[in-house]
């Protein structure tokens, strides 16, 4: 079977497997979600002045897109740490203290797709790394371009990540190989 047709499969099952996992959740798991959500929504909105505010400033005014990258970004990375929240009945399968592979790389995926949405959605000049890197005039001509591209990045790796510890929550990460499965048919 060629390796492009296993894609919509895989990403069906996947999203299948996903919608179990948010069915299966608790009200201390939906609770973590809507306020992670919340809270990164009101520090990234104050800090990039997507919420007008006296603390913080913008030279570059935002753009329409800035408000749903914002938003949407939110609430993936909400659900995301929400995957971190165990029902009170899982806690003792999950005691020790070493996350596993795929959760590692699921933190660091929402983790850079975070930051890449806080560049996407914030001004341009405001930036202390573009400033420094690309001048004033570089922000704008360069940086500023580029944004549109972070976020659509951002979204992209926070559904990544978010799906995928989903999908671990009622799958077993592990796939099954075939050699494996051949030597236990003989």
């Amino acid at each position: 079977m060629p390796q492009i047709s296993r894609w919509p499969r895989l990403l069906g099952e996947t999203l299948r497997l996903s919608a179990s996992a948010l069915r299966g959740w608790r009200a201390r798991q939906v609770l973590t979600a809507s306020v992670a959500a919340t809270g990164i929504a009101v520090v990234m909105g104050l800090a990039t002045v997507l919420i007008p505010n006296s603390f913080f400033s913008r030279e570059i005014p935002t753009v329409p897109w800035n408000y749903p990258v914002w938003l949407l970004t939110s609430a993936l990375m909400g659900l995301l740490i929400a995957t971190y929240v165990a029902p009170p009945g899982d806690r003792e399968a999950h005691t020790s203290g070493t996350g596993d592979t795929g959760e590692r790389r699921d933190a660091r995926t929402g983790t850079v797709a975070g930051m890449l949405a806080w560049f996407a959605v914030g001004c341009p000049v405001c930036n202390n790394l573009a400033l420094l890197a690309l001048g004033y005039s570089g922000a704008l001509t360069w940086f500023a371009p580029a944004q549109p591209f972070l976020a659509a990045l951002a979204l992209v790796l926070s559904v990544i990540a978010v799906l995928s510890r989903l999908r671990g929550q009622v799958a077993c990460p592990l796939p099954t190989t075939e050699p494996a499965r051949a030597a236990a048919t003989r």
